[in-house]
């Protein structure tokens, strides 16, 4: 991921519902997360109220990245 991308990342919602960016979902995946689960634990993020309806999709599509 190039700079303009990070800079990007930071002001992207990576979940609504909880008020996480982007940039905290592509941080733990760059920490060695694999899987929704794991960045669950490691963000908080799929634990608003739609229980992750809005970000799965978008986190499993940066997993396969």
């Amino acid at each position: 991921m190039n700079e303009e991308e990070r800079l990007r990342a930071k002001l992207r919602p990576g979940c609504i519902c909880q008020g996480i960016r982007l940039i905290r979902i592509v941080e733990a995946i760059e920490a060695g997360a694999t899987t929704f689960a794991a960045i669950q634990a490691k963000t908080g993020i799929g634990r608003g109220a739609c229980k992750g309806k809005r970000c799965q999709r978008k986190v499993e599509e940066l997993l396969r990245e």
